[in-house]
């Protein structure tokens, strides 16, 4: 094979191997479920597409290529023009190829209490959702996800209403410092888009003993009733808020959901 030609398909084929992994990536995800923790549902269809077209694209160009090869055309034909690159040619490719490996055998993961910390924890909904529409009385207190008590809350934030209400929730653990030790914020993600905009929230859970038995990112399932109580704002200070708080009564340790995300 002459080495003049190979210098010249090698970058093609870095082209063609950068579609058909970006499209196998995709494809992946979408088989696997783990765009669950990627982005919204709403999308999930149109992953699909694009996995689909990139990878028939990927061949297409990969038989033209070939075609090419066959007929012993100037492959460098359209190269001859002289450009000024800061970086090498097909970098891009290059680093597309190596991303989609990455992706391929690393497996997305939730994201964590430490990004919903970063990200700050609310027990309201982002401005950017619809508030008041959302929010049903017809749900029995017992069957409201978080989700859905903060959506309540976000609607009617007197937390003197709920006094006495059942509550079963499911959530990730984080742990405030400025929250007494049998305290913990039972919080999930929201996502209107992906991961990169996903909004955390959650509810204070008092616990009938310390809270060191459930580390952070701990998934539970809290039983209890909700109470209302008036917690500290930050570390080393006396301020404190009137809070929303579930009682726990029954503390139940579950796995990492599939689809661990609100929307």
């Amino acid at each position: 094979m002459n080495s003049s030609r190979l210098k010249i398909i090698a970058p093609q084929f870095i082209d063609i191997i950068a579609l058909i992994g970006w499209g196998s990536l995709l494809f992946k995800y979408w088989i696997t479920g783990q765009l669950n923790l990627l982005i919204h549902p709403n999308y999930f269809f149109l992953v699909l597409i694009t996995s689909i077209a990139l990878f028939i694209l990927g061949i297409v160009k990969l038989w033209t290529l070939l075609k090419q090869w066959q007929k012993k055309i100037n492959l460098d034909s359209n190269d001859n023009r002289s450009h000024i690159t800061i970086l090498p040619k097909h970098f891009g490719s290059g680093l597309l190829v190596i991303t989609a490996l990455l992706g391929l055998f690393i497996a997305p993961q939730p994201l964590s209490s430490q990004i919903a910390l970063q990200r700050g924890i609310s027990e309201s909904l982002p401005l950017t959702r619809v508030q008041t529409q959302s929010f049903g009385t017809t749900v029995k207190p017992e069957e409201k996800s978080l989700i859905e008590w903060v959506r309540t809350l976000n609607a009617y934030p007197e937390p003197d209403a709920y006094t006495g209400q059942p509550v079963k929730v499911t959530g990730f653990v984080v742990q405030l410092p400025q929250l007494p030790d049998n305290y913990l914020l039972i919080s999930r993600f929201i996502l209107t888009c992906c991961a990169v905009d996903a909004y955390p929230v959650g509810l204070p859970v008092k616990l009938s003993g310390s809270r060191s038995q459930y580390p952070n990112d701990t998934w539970l399932e809290i039983t209890g009733e909700m109470t209302t109580e008036s917690l500290p704002v930050e570390v080393g200070k006396s301020t404190t808020r009137r809070q929303l708080v579930i009682k726990a009564k029954s503390v139940k340790s579950i796995p990492t959901p599939v689809d661990p995300y609100g929307y």
